[in-house]
């Protein structure tokens, strides 16, 4: 009889145990599933979200300092950094220009200058300053001297517009940068919403009785910003 029962305990014991395992893989399984569902999720998420995402160029403020290394490195590099581009023609407009005035007050001053000299050498093979006269228009010795006035007035002249070209083009690439600092400066400018003006009566004193009733009637004006 004890053999029977301690086989019957070992056997209701083993039974016991079986099945609490058995219940018990249901919820290993459960656990696995779920862990394996979150980390796909998580790698869902991961690959919708972009690696770089794309700046908002709204909230974009140029680097003042950057800016003006550009302008001065690149002529018109300090408006492209800061985005506007239509101040593109005008400053690359001043700059052709001037390239062009330089171009051709040069090549004015040369031809003058050559005349000149061709006119005072008195050698008759050199005479480009004919190029200069009018039809049926000749120089003798009579108007050489008037001549040699205008033509030499005339080199100086084209020599010193030359010269101003040069300087204007340097004024130019001044401004071009100028423009570029001060504008990447502004755009990070912090400018108040609450801007008003307030105009309101009142009385000025003009301090010439003891009188406290002896004042002018006027209009005070305050800006506030």
């Amino acid at each position: 009889m004890r053999i029977i029962s301690k086989l019957w305990i070992t056997g209701m014991l083993l039974t016991l145990v079986s099945g609490a395992a058995k219940a018990q893989e249901p919820l290993e399984n459960d656990s696995l599933t779920q862990s394996i569902n979150k980390e796909m999720s998580i790698l869902v998420d991961s690959a919708r979200i972009p690696k770089n995402p794309a700046k908002d160029m709204n909230l974009w403020r140029p680097d003042p300092k950057r800016a003006l290394w550009l302008a001065l490195v690149i002529p018109g590099g300090g408006q492209i950094y800061n985005r506007k581009y239509w101040k593109l023609p005008l400053v690359y407009g001043g700059f052709l220009g001037c390239l062009y005035a330089m171009n051709w007050n040069n090549t004015m001053y040369k031809d003058y200058s050559q005349a000149y000299l061709d006119l005072t050498d008195n050698d008759p093979g050199t005479q480009s300053y004919n190029q200069f006269m009018h039809l049926g228009m000749q120089i003798t010795d009579s108007n050489k001297d008037r001549y040699k006035d205008l033509f030499k007035k005339r080199k100086d002249r084209y020599r010193r517009w030359r010269d101003m070209s040069f300087f204007v083009l340097v004024g130019v690439y001044a401004l071009s940068v100028v423009d570029a600092y001060v504008d990447a400066e502004l755009s990070v400018f912090d400018i108040s919403k609450d801007l008003s003006l307030r105009i309101e009566p009142t009385i000025l004193d003009t301090h010439t009785s003891n009188n406290p009733l002896d004042g002018a009637v006027g209009v005070q004006c305050s800006v506030r910003f």
